[in-house]
């Protein structure tokens, strides 16, 4: 079987291709590398550079490469653009998976895994988030996951799919320098770069209702993200299947825990002032995890210093 994975240069998507490929999958990318760079994929690998809003570009992908299957990565993903451009957004994430989903009917294709977010929850109460709370999007970026989810639901009927939307969590770290994201909004890029200019790093917002007043993020590693795609590819594989499922460790740490994880790898300080909260940003909590052990046969395997020091040794390793 093959399977095109969008955004397959980018961060997340490199780490997927990676974990599809060696699980024995053939794995073609599509990618506008608007955030992606091609240096990140195996020698030999299918590419096909466009953008998800055009239909003809994927359809000529799909059937050029018998492809069976999609994992859809690419998406805008900045919470603050998001409420700055609105309109691009709900251009980007939505019609681009629309024209996705058209692209996949006139292909005959029926099997996809689509990159959703932890950011619905919005406003949920925690301290753990089940796949069935009542869901609160409180940007634009939230909200073009969620429309993506819906538009599943209600075309899963007439287009045959199978599918599971996995609910990211926070994704940090890295299994080459190469793969790893150096730059955007990725908090450890942003904590790095601010240790390695002696620049003090901002924390958004200290009077959030959690245990010291930062918000709480369930963070995740990478290449535990990756493994729970080809899980996923698996299960929409085996049978026709069709629901959400959360990914993340079932474990939420505040800011304040991370920057002292990050005192501990790197041996550094960690200047740091409290600014204002970004518009959009919830006080976070952590990932319920039971569903996707339960239906996948998944479970995260690192913990927070894992993912901090595997961050900081890809970045030394491509600053020093």
């Amino acid at each position: 079987m093959t399977w095109l994975v969008t955004g397959g240069a980018g961060y997340i998507g490199s780490h997927v291709v990676r974990e599809l490929a060696s699980a024995g999958h053939s794995v073609v990318v599509f990618d506008d590398l608007s955030a992606g760079v091609t240096a990140r994929l195996a020698e030999g690998t299918p590419f096909r550079q466009g953008t998800l809003r055009d239909e003809d570009a994927l359809f000529d992908a799909l059937t050029a490469f018998d492809v069976t299957g999609v994992v859809n990565i690419a998406a805008r993903k900045s919470v603050p653009e998001s409420v700055d451009r609105p309109l691009w957004y709900y251009q980007e994430n939505v019609v681009g998976f629309t024209s996705l989903l058209a692209a996949m009917e006139r292909a005959g294709v029926t099997r996809i895994v689509q990159s959703s977010s932890a950011a619905i929850y919005g406003s949920a109460a925690g301290p753990m988030l089940t796949e069935d709370e009542t869901v609160t999007p409180l940007s634009p970026y939230a909200q073009t996951k969620l429309v993506a989810e819906n538009i599943l639901a209600d075309v899963a009927d007439s287009l045959k799919l199978s599918y599971l939307a996995l609910r990211y969590f926070n994704p940090i770290g890295a299994t080459e320098p190469v793969l790893a994201e150096v730059g955007g909004t990725n908090v450890m890029a942003v904590l790095f770069a601010a240790i390695d200019a002696d620049r003090t790093f901002q924390v958004t917002g200290d009077d959030f209702d959690t245990r010291d007043g930062s918000g709480v993020r369930d963070y995740i590693h990478v290449r535990d993200l990756a493994k729970a795609h080809v899980a996923a590819v698996d299960r929409v594989t085996a049978d026709e299947y069709r629901d959400v499922v959360n990914v993340g460790t079932g474990r939420g740490y505040t800011v304040f825990e991370l920057l002292d994880a990050v005192r501990k790898v790197t041996g550094r300080a960690v200047p740091h002032e409290v600014v204002g909260r970004r518009p959009g940003d919830p006080a976070g909590a952590a990932a319920s995890v039971e569903k996707a052990a339960r239906i996948l046969g998944w479970h995260a395997e690192h913990d927070l210093l894992d993912m901090v020091d595997s961050a900081w040794r890809m970045w030394r390793a491509q600053h020093d």
